[in-house]
């Protein structure tokens, strides 16, 4: 795939999270990237994201070069009832 699709699949979803608080449009970024991105696909951003040049929104390379500010997806498939509130479920 190339980078400049990976670039505008990236965009689009820091798109959908725009409108949630920073902190939490990080983590949905993070997430969404790690949960259904390939390797190699975050991989390429990532190399990519390191020597932006402007055509990747600022939300996708604070996401990707700063991960801690997310959890891992796969904790919140395994967590349960008494902690998903933690990790932050959107459920209403």
């Amino acid at each position: 795939m190339s980078i400049e699709k990976l670039i505008r699949m990236a965009n689009q979803i820091a798109g959908f999270f725009r409108s949630y608080p920073e902190e939490q449009a990080l983590k949905g970024i993070h997430d969404h990237l790690f949960a259904f991105w390939t390797p190699g696909m975050r991989r390429a951003l990532l190399s990519y994201a390191s020597q932006d040049d402007g055509k990747l929104d600022p939300l996708v390379v604070e996401a990707m070069l700063n991960p801690q500010n997310a959890k891992n997806p796969i904790e919140k498939e395994i967590a349960g009832p008494e902690t998903v509130g933690e990790l932050g479920s959107d459920a209403g």
